[in-house]
Order: C-alpha cells, then sequence, then structure tokens
C-alpha cells in the first residue's frame, strides 16, 4: 500500500472502534513528541494496534519519540477531527483541579516508593490519577458515611486514596504480598490489613463485613471468578452491596473478554455499569496499559455459585489463576512432577505420618487421612497427629509459616519447590526448629521439630498465641495475661490495645508477617503494662 491507503484500511477494520486511532492521530498532530508508550497509555490501545497505526502515518522523530511533521496535520485533519477529547472522561471526575492536586502528588510518591511489582502474581501498578479516580468514583456513586471497603488484593493502594479522600470509610485490605501489607501499615492511615492467598480462603475477620469491595485481579477467568466470589463473600450487606472490579483486554482479543464475563456470569452478578477504560496503568501495553471498571451487583443466585466456586479453591487443579509464573493457568502442577521422580517416596519413607495436607498422589500411605491446604487452614484438625506431611505447590510458598502454625503435630515435613528464606526459622523459631534439606531437581525437604514450650515470662505467652493460630490473637493474649498478671479481662485487654493496636479480631493465621516478628516485643510491654493496672 502507498499514501494514505494503509491508513484508510486500518480505520475501515477498525470500524465503530476506529475512535481510538483518530485520537491518536489527533495526539501526534497536536505538536507534542511522544513516546510509545505514552501514546499506549493515553489512548488506551494496545501496543500491536498503535505499532500498525504509526506504520502507516508519516512521522518524524527525535530519539524514540514521533509526531506528525507540520506540513501534514492538515492532510490528515480528515482522520482525527472530533476525537480529540478522551473518551474516558465522560464522567465528571478531575483529580488533577482543585482540592485533589496535593492528594495526587502524594500518591504518586506512595506508588513511585512501594515495593515492586512481582510478575508471578500479575502485578501491574495503576497511575496515582486511577487510583484517585477509584477513590473518587465511589464518593460520587455511593452514600460513604459509616461504609465499609473491602480491597481484595491491592498492589495499586487503593486503600490509601479511600482513605486519604474519604476519611469516614472503614478499610480493609486482603492481599497475599507481606510487602505490600507492611507498607500499608507503614503509612499510618488507619487501613486494616489482613494476609491471604485467595486461593485458600478469605480471612474469617473479613467475611461478612463490607458494603463495597474492588479489586484488580488477574486477569483471566479463572482470576476473575476467585477474586469475585472472593469479594461477594466479604459482603455484609447482600442486597444493596457492591462489587467494582478492574478488567482489561486488547481490542484485538474480544473472545478473551468474554470468557472473562462469562466467568462474572456464572457468578449470577448483574453488571449496573461498565466505565470503559477508566484505569491506567504504567506498563500492561499489550492491552493498552488500559482497563475498563466494572460495577457489579449480587442477586439472590450469587451466594450458591459463589460457595460452588470456592468450595472447588484450593484444590490443586483449581489453584492456577495467574498469567505469569508457576501458577499461570498454562503451568503444570511441580508436585506432579515431583511425584512422577519418585521424590514422595523418599519423603514418607520412615516419616509415617498420621495426615497429608495438600496435593499428595494417591499410590503412598492410600490409608493415611487426607486434607485441602484450604482446610487445614480453616479450622483445626480435630485430633492433632504426631507427624503431619504437607506439600506446598509453587507459587504458594507464601502460605508456609501459616501452614506451619496451623498443625500442632510434633513432627512436621513439608514438600517444597524451592528453599524458603532464612527468615522463616526466625520467624517461627518459638515453636519449631527448622531443618531444610535438597533432594534433587527443584525438590526441597523441610522438617520442622516442635520445641517444648517456655516455663514463664513473655516468651510462655508468645507460644501460646502461636500454638492456638486459628484463634483469635487479643482472645488468647488476654487469657494468658490474666493467668500470669492477676489482671482482670478488661484490664488485660486495655494492656493489648496499648501495646498492639493492630491486633484487633484477627487471627495470627491472617496476621501480616510484620506483626508476627513485633509479637514478642508487644507481648513483653504488657505484662508490666497489665500487672500496673491490678
Amino acid at each position: 500500500m502507498s499514501g494514505l491507503d494503509a491508513l484508510d484500511d486500518l480505520m475501515t477494520k477498525a470500524g465503530v472502534d476506529g475512535r481510538r486511532l483518530r485520537r491518536a492521530v489527533a495526539l501526534l498532530s497536536d505538536g507534542r513528541w511522544w513516546s510509545l508508550a505514552d501514546l499506549v497509555r493515553e489512548t488506551a490501545t494496545s501496543r500491536r494496534t498503535v505499532e500498525a497505526l504509526l506504520r502507516a502515518l508519516p512521522l518524524e522523530h527525535s530519539g524514540d519519540r514521533f509526531r506528525i511533521p507540520t506540513d501534514q496535520i492538515n492532510t490528515l485533519k480528515a482522520y482525527h477531527q472530533g476525537a480529540n477529547d478522551n473518551i474516558s472522561d465522560y464522567w465528571h471526575i478531575s483529580p488533577r483541579q482543585g482540592r485533589y492536586v496535593e492528594v495526587l502528588r502524594r500518591l504518586e510518591t506512595l506508588i513511585d516508593e512501594a515495593p515492586r511489582g512481582r510478575h508471578a502474581l500479575d502485578h501491574v501498578s495503576a497511575t496515582a490519577e486511577t487510583v484517585l479516580r477509584r477513590a473518587l468514583l465511589l464518593g460520587e456513586r455511593f452514600w460513604l458515611p459509616g461504609a465499609r471497603l473491602l480491597c481484595v488484593g491491592d498492589h495499586d493502594l487503593t486503600c490509601l486514596a479511600v482513605r486519604m479522600i474519604h476519611p469516614e470509610v472503614e478499610v480493609a485490605v486482603a492481599d497475599i504480598d507481606d510487602r505490600i501489607l507492611a507498607y500499608i501499615d507503614r503509612q499510618d492511615l488507619g487501613v486494616r490489613t489482613r494476609w491471604t492467598d485467595l486461593r485458600l480462603g478469605l480471612p474469617p475477620s473479613l467475611r461478612g463485613r463490607a458494603d463495597l469491595a474492588i479489586t484488580d485481579p488477574p486477569y483471566t477467568p479463572e482470576g476473575i471468578g476467585l477474586f469475585a466470589a472472593r469479594a461477594a463473600e466479604g459482603l455484609r450487606d447482600r442486597e444493596q452491596g457492591r462489587i467494582l472490579v478492574a478488567y482489561g483486554a486488547s481490542e484485538r482479543t474480544p473472545a478473551l473478554a468474554l470468557k472473562v464475563q462469562k466467568a462474572l456470569l456464572a457468578l449470577n452478578l448483574l453488571n449496573e455499569a461498565i466505565f470503559p477504560d477508566f484505569n491506567r496503568y504504567h506498563g500492561a501495553e499489550a492491552i493498552g496499559s488500559a482497563a475498563d471498571l466494572y460495577v457489579l451487583r449480587p442477586t439472590t443466585k450469587t451466594w450458591p455459585a459463589v460457595a460452588a466456586l470456592t468450595d472447588r479453591a484450593g484444590d490443586h487443579t483449581t489453584t492456577a489463576i495467574y498469567t505469569q509464573g508457576p501458577q499461570a493457568v498454562e503451568s503444570a502442577s511441580a508436585q506432579a512432577a515431583a511425584a512422577a521422580d519418585g521424590v514422595v517416596n523418599e519423603i514418607l519413607d520412615g516419616f509415617e505420618p498420621g495426615l497429608l495436607a495438600g496435593d499428595w498422589p494417591r499410590g503412598p500411605l492410600p490409608a493415611t487421612p487426607r486434607t485441602r491446604l484450604a482446610t487445614l487452614l480453616a479450622k483445626p484438625y480435630a485430633a492433632d497427629p504426631e507427624r503431619v506431611a504437607i506439600a506446598v505447590p509453587s507459587g504458594l510458598e507464601a502460605a508456609l509459616p501459616r501452614l506451619l502454625l496451623a498443625t500442632r503435630a510434633r513432627h512436621v515435613r513439608v514438600l517444597l519447590t524451592r528453599p524458603p528464606g532464612d527468615a522463616l526459622a526466625a520467624l517461627l523459631a518459638p515453636v519449631y526448629d527448622i531443618a531444610v534439606r535438597r533432594l534433587g531437581g527443584d525438590a526441597h525437604l523441610l522438617d520442622a521439630v516442635r520445641l517444648p514450650p517456655p516455663a514463664d515470662g513473655a516468651d510462655a505467652i508468645v507460644r501460646r498465641i502461636m500454638d492456638s493460630a486459628h484463634g483469635k490473637i487479643v482472645n488468647v493474649w488476654r487469657e494468658a495475661l490474666t493467668g500470669r498478671t492477676g489482671s482482670t479481662k478488661k484490664q488485660a485487654r486495655a494492656a493489648i490495645e496499648e501495646a498492639a493496636p493492630w491486633a484487633g479480631d484477627l487471627t495470627l493465621l491472617e496476621a501480616p508477617l510484620h506483626r508476627l516478628a513485633t509479637l514478642s516485643a508487644a507481648v513483653s510491654r504488657t505484662l508490666p503494662a497489665a500487672a500496673e493496672l491490678t
């Protein structure tokens, strides 16, 4: 093709969706120099489509930036006339104006200084303007005084924006990344943080609590469905509650978007609104660095569908929800590969576990009771066996310290596909003596042997809390404190609230690791404090 024939062909093929291409032509005609990444993000158009457009346009270059030459602008005017407005700004939210400027600047700094995203968790940072506009939209659409918001995963730090704009809203975050939870807590904005792997369950303290839930999940049908289901589990208002979901797909892959919408439809969620290209990102150029924002409303048929989906979650066949890494939907089970190599027999030979947790093959010890990892975390096992064997698939390593705390077995043996960091042994030192060895290939074996409990002092209280990981931290702590200091329950609770205001109503299994790391020091402070109150 020559001249403008290629451009005409692109516009014809784009049809009614050609507005995004025309906006790109308008931007390239305004005299500014554009990079490819900036043009992708501004137009919410995939990188491949933008590259195809650039090949069809006359351009001048300055380094890695480009624009349409001045003498060509009039020639191309017909391709962009009336397309210079931003198609995603038809709702009246402008965070770069007025009183929101300082909040926007602070969010830009917070996002810039936050822990780097993890590809295996499909992390891509939303822009500060996107995060702020989410908070503003909540205020525009919903009555927020007294409301509770649940952020189901929050690498984007939406929770901080909401607390800045709407301090009257109680905000909680459930996330798998302990780094993010620690970072959110350091901002001291009153956000309640909880650790979770959503494949293994929503934290007990967050179930049935929120009026609104928002999530920017992995962009697979499996990921969207699971995150939306966990968001629904978090709602206390089953009639008026809402779930906001960010999801984006390339304009080239409508079939993928359809699969995701079918996953939401399978949960019987009413689609009240879709704000096109509402969310913008630093990266994700394959989908135009943009995602729509869905506003979903549960129906009476939602809850049976949610229960059916979450009952399947945690099974090894349903843990693949990401687009990258060991838990990508295309990945094979690491444990199955280990079993094929005969590693399992070596692990269990002579160990004689009373319980197998996780994805173990049916061959070894067929009569041994079995349980899923999600079940082990959900409630104490009825009869604590002397020995427990746990298989932790690749991609679920963040659950390891919680799984070890969830059982009170004398000896726990864990099959891993990668060695745990040195921090694990220090973190669980009040409970276990931990040793790790490599078996061959990617298989590693961890042996955790329970230590005798301390007789007295703060160490004894810490051990009691860690031995009762399914119970609420405050309740276990209070009972231990009253028994050792003679204080009343009210006095003990006051001492705990002063030393660890974060404890609230959470269990040790949902506490972020940075809270667990400070537990011993906090307990030590409550002993003299409770004694003084008596």
